[in-house]
């Protein structure tokens, strides 16, 4: 018997969470259910974060999380309970299946069976924004490592596990070389250890209008956080519906299941709402905890349901529904089926074998760093960078030199058009003419300089060579 955590949320939240527990009862599922409470009422107790310190303690010692939507109180410096769940408890890996269930469900694309996996704690979600200037405002996208190589590993072993032929993963390393790049990277390393899945790569612009238009050429899609949160929403939809769609959020010890719909408080307590994407995050759940058997049962039950045409407002068609049901009656259809198959959609049969579960992650030993120069980042209303040029030249000395000013990513010095646009947000980057390093003493000396001359420094980024490989962009135009 496995305890899970169950948070009913808001809206729509306890309807569709009633519906799901009373199925998996219904079906056997060998789980105790122990509740708390996040979500609006927390937050408007002045719980700014929504969840209490004790709720907390009930996830991570349970460490399994069945949770509905939730509703966040609009300004008020509230945040995100997601995002904060999922980077809280390191749970790296967010899954969504996206498949159509055409004739049954209205779809422009009938043989769509794509799994989207998305990174889930970094990319911009680190949530990491400052203002610099009066113009300019930046948000930091962290890539990691350890971040590439968890997911990207977690793609190829649920392929492998799930018997899924392909892994394809998108980003956007033509422009982002370094961030998106290390993710382009990890996957070519990973991929080269399971010879047994095809394996490809797609700028995310091009992969994305692919996947909208002929969905069926793909099968795992793996990807960075913001990219796999816009595109397994769309392909959420274009499969059918987004609220037939549910997520698993897995992590190294805990995890978190869900729908991927928000709360929807306008059908809040009028037994219209559909179940269907929380109960998909609870079939997921009972895969991860080990019983593949129930899961099964109950995905069959709910297909066959689909099937017969047993439908809920959202998705009910003339034509092709053949009773229109509210929640409670849809689990009930749900439960009636439980010992039965579809006829027209393929039979589901699961891996009874071990949950996927991935080690955890090892640090590797650290590489030769080299130091070789500074980005200052400066605020300056002037409009010509030849001008800024002369003054940041007063603090060259012979070992740091100021060599490249960029204005939002473009060269503009010592070479520039004056068609460019500039805001008053400018890259001053300094370095060794000669390509040798520097010491850190030099960018504290520089520093000072710039106070002395009347500089406004915002930002610092320092320049480094790992393995004798610069680790910098270069200026747009250099």
């Amino acid at each position: 018997m496995t305890t899970i955590t169950v948070a009913k949320g808001d809206g729509i939240g306890p309807e569709i969470m009633d519906a799901t527990l009373s199925i998996l009862k219904a079906a056997g599922a060998e789980i105790n259910f122990e509740e708390i409470e996040i979500g609006e009422k927390v937050y408007l107790k002045g719980n700014t974060s929504g969840i209490s310190p004790e709720a907390w303690d009930t996830i991570r010692r349970n460490k399994v999380f069945l949770k509905a939507p939730i509703t966040t109180p609009q300004g008020g410096g509230y945040k995100s309970l997601n995002v904060t769940t999922r980077k809280s408890l390191g749970l790296y890996a967010n899954v969504r299946p996206c498949r159509s269930l055409s004739p049954f469900i209205a779809t422009k694309h009938p043989e769509m069976d794509v799994v989207i996996i998305r990174e889930n704690e970094e990319d911009l979600y680190a949530g990491i924004e400052h203002q610099q200037t009066d113009e300019v405002v930046q948000c930091l996208k962290l890539i990691s490592r350890p971040g590439c190589e968890k997911i990207i590993r977690y793609a190829f072993e649920f392929a492998r596990k799930y018997k899924r032929k392909k892994v394809t993963c998108f980003t956007k390393d033509n422009i982002m070389k370094q961030t998106d790049g290390l993710f382009h990277q990890v996957f070519t390393e990973i991929s080269a250890q399971y010879p047994d899945i095809e394996n490809e790569h797609w700028i995310v612009d091009i992969g994305a209008a692919k996947m909208a238009d002929t969905p069926e050429a793909f099968d795992v899609i793996v990807m960075p956080n913001l990219y796999g949160d816009i595109l397994s929403d769309i392909a959420a939809q274009i499969a059918g519906s987004v609220g037939l769609a549910g997520s698993s959020n897995i992590g190294e010890t805990c995890a978190m299941f869900e729908a991927i719909h928000g709360s929807a408080p306008r059908r809040a307590g009028q037994n219209m709402a559909n179940p269907s994407g929380l109960l998909q995050g609870a079939i997921m759940m009972l895969n991860h905890i080990g019983q593949a058997d129930v899961a099964e049962k109950i995905q069959n039950a709910w297909l066959t349901t689909i099937e017969k045409g047993i439908h809920t407002y959202d998705i009910y068609k003339e034509g092709v529904s053949t009773r229109k049901v509210g929640t409670k009656e849809f689990a009930q259809a749900v439960i009636d089926h439980l010992e039965s198959t579809p006829e027209v959609l393929d039979k589901v049969v699961y891996d009874k074998g071990t949950p996927l579960k991935l080690p955890t992650y090892q640090r590797k030993q650290a590489v030769k760093k080299d130091l070789l120069g500074v980005d200052l980042f400066v605020h300056w209303e002037g409009w010509k960078a030849g001008e800024l040029a002369k003054r940041l030249q007063l603090m060259d000395s012979t070992d740091i030199k100021l060599t490249m000013i960029t204005n939002r990513g473009i060269m503009v010095w010592p070479k520039g058009f004056d068609e460019t646009f500039c805001t008053d947000h400018w890259r001053c980057r300094f370095s060794n003419p000669s390509g040798t390093r520097v010491d850190k003493k030099d960018i504290v000396n520089l520093l000072q300089k710039a106070l002395d001359h009347g500089i406004d420094v915002i930002k610092t980024e320092n320049l480094y060579a790992f393995e004798g490989k610069p680790a910098f962009s270069l200026g747009q135009g250099q």
